[in-house]
């Protein structure tokens, strides 16, 4: 069994955990049978994941939260980039929010349009046919 042998830097380790969301967003988007992929290039188009109906072609960015309760506030990221949903990912517990983007600098995690999903597949491919 492989061992690792170096140390990685916390911000190193911060960037795999945050990219590790991406990689499980894309993976439960694909057991759902969507076309979804990850952008080769991503020139500041602030997309992570890009997900297909067959006609359509969404784009979604994915952020990851370093909290336990969701009555937070969360930041746009994106300004005024043309991104289509963000999903968000608790670090701390099972539970995440598909939302769309929007363009407030800041908006409430738990707001109406915002739909919470349990970090499970089945959960989360249920929230998303609610978009």
């Amino acid at each position: 069994m492989p061992v690792r042998k170096t140390a990685l830097k916390e911000q190193t380790l911060t960037q795999y955990k945050n990219h590790s969301y991406e990689y499980l967003l894309l993976s439960w988007l694909l057991m759902g049978g969507w076309e979804a992929s990850k952008p080769s290039v991503d020139l500041g188009l602030k997309t992570d994941v890009q997900v297909s109906d067959g006609r359509i072609l969404y784009r979604i960015q994915v952020k990851s939260l370093d909290c336990i309760d969701d009555n937070i506030l969360v930041e746009n990221q994106w300004g005024d980039v043309d991104i289509d949903f963000v999903v968000y990912f608790s670090k701390n517990e099972d539970w995440g929010y598909i939302t769309p983007a929007f363009k407030e600098k800041k908006k409430s995690l738990k707001s109406l349009d915002h739909i919470r999903f349990h970090q499970h597949p089945k959960c989360f491919l249920k929230a998303f046919s609610k978009i």
